[in-house]
């Protein structure tokens, strides 16, 4: 049994948490903030991430989640539907199981069942909060907390997220924030459906699109918006809606589209997620961001599963680093524009894809994000360097489901307003996720 230090207690940390338990070590989380307040935005749980949450005994029922019915792109002057990208049995028959929308921390706080309870497999990870880190020494290893006591481990996990410290470590060097070349700006807020329901000029916003996806892009201008429910609950909790922003600037950059969206717009360490592949908040429309940082936190378990000391660690970070380099970098490039203008970011993909399989319109972006399985990508590899290696039986608690066999998956271009789903008026979904996106193009 190792003892493992987690840096950072969000999705990709628990994550970690959770596999690491289950591979037979002993975990502690130590989390900067004091995590009383509920905070984050909408999230999507995309195939590749709930197969790993439904295997590991989640029952989205239980937290809330909302069962995705597909998406769509719509015109954002006159609200008529153009593509039907994604229906509610894409994601499945893609991925084998079903894409989820959820509020931020509902999925959070299932993650944070999952590695603290006492009935699951392992020792329950312990988290510690407003736990500030001071400094990190890999070679030890071990942590410095800011009031000077010092953490040791056997090895350190960094999921100290985007503005991560881990990283500048590994690196040894500052990380500096680079523009980025296609988008640089995003707006995102919550807004209760009753609120919605409540105005006539908004009431139909939810008619009809319980829990679809909608996109409304302008590419000439390089902005779009995109909506989804995030919580399936009819809890009337407040929310704060303290912004950054004002609400008047969000609505100046989008006065011109259809008036029933603006009135709604206002050496031992290793790193997982954002630490490792921050991606913008914009990635909505692929819904990876979260994703990649469970796939993280279960192959890095996976791979750690029988590790009993330093050499074997460091063998294992590498399988580790040999299972995600590759795929979280096809993904993290592709996050930084829409499905439907991944073409332009070819050029950065080849390092890490063969040309020909690079995903360059919406329907192969869903291949490949959706058909993926990270359990037996680690499989694979752990038993290519050690060909015995097989997890115990209780590292799930329900069986994996595998990704379907591959069939073409038909984007429905509209020139008239399709139907969009049953139509459920007062539907009992306590927030809408909104996403904004600006994008801005410079030419020397």
């Amino acid at each position: 049994m190792l003892r493992v230090v987690i840096v950072g207690a969000g999705i990709a940390g628990l994550a970690a948490a959770v596999s690491l338990r289950r591979a037979g070590h002993r975990v502690e989380l130590y989390e900067q903030s004091s995590m009383n307040n509920e905070i984050g935005a909408a999230i999507t749980i995309p195939p590749n991430a709930s197969r790993i949450l439904l295997a590991w005994g989640i029952r989205p029922e239980d937290w809330g989640f909302v069962l995705s019915e597909g998406g769509g792109s719509y015109d954002p002057f006159t609200m008529e539907k153009t593509a039907d990208f994604m229906t509610n049995f894409t994601a499945q028959e893609t991925g084998g199981t079903p894409m989820y929308l959820a509020h931020r921390v509902d999925l959070h706080n299932s993650l944070k069942w999952l590695a603290t309870r006492e009935a699951s497999p392992g020792i329950p990870a312990q988290i510690h909060r407003a736990s500030k880190i001071a400094a990190f020494d890999p070679s030890t290893p071990c942590i410095t907390l800011r009031d000077g006591r010092i953490i040791h481990a056997d090895f350190i996990v960094g999921a100290d997220g985007v503005h991560s410290r881990a990283a500048e470590v590994i690196l040894q060097r500052k990380v500096e924030a680079i523009a980025p070349e296609h988008s640089n700006l995003c707006y995102r807020f919550l807004i209760p459906a009753s609120v919605l329901e409540e105005d006539p000029k908004t009431r139909a916003w939810n008619m009809a699109n319980s829990s679809r996806t909608r996109i409304f892009p302008h590419n000439p201008t390089q902005r779009r918006l995109v909506s989804y429910i995030c919580r399936n609950t009819d809890d009337e909790k407040q929310y704060n809606w303290q912004a950054s922003v004002p609400v008047d600037e969000i609505v100046d950059k989008f006065k011109d589209f259809h008036p029933d969206i603006v009135n709604v717009i206002r050496d031992m360490l290793v790193l997982v997620g954002d630490a490792a592949h921050p991606m913008l908040p914009r990635n909505v429309d692929q819904g990876q961001g979260g994703a990649q940082g469970i796939e993280d936190g279960l192959v890095l378990g996976m791979t750690m599963y029988g590790a009993k000391s330093r050499n074997d660690i460091t063998d294992r970070f590498n399988i580790y680093q040999e299972v995600r380099r590759n795929r979280a970098s096809v993904i993290q490039i592709l996050s930084n524009i829409g499905q439907d203008q991944a073409e332009q970011l070819k050029h950065q993909v080849l390092p890490y894809l063969e040309e020909e399989k690079i995903p360059t319109n919406p329907e192969q972006i869903q291949l490949f994000n959706f058909g993926y399985n990270a359990v037996d990508a680690a499989l694979k590899a752990m038993q290519q360097h050690e060909p015995t290696f097989s997890l115990p039986e209780d590292f799930f608690d329900q069986d994996v489901v595998g990704v379907p066999p591959r069939k073409s998956t038909k984007i429905h271009r509209a020139s008239v307003c399709l139907h969009c789903g049953s139509e459920t008026p007062g539907a009992g979904a306590a927030a809408v996720g909104i996403s904004l996106v600006g994008y801005f193009v410079n030419f020397d």
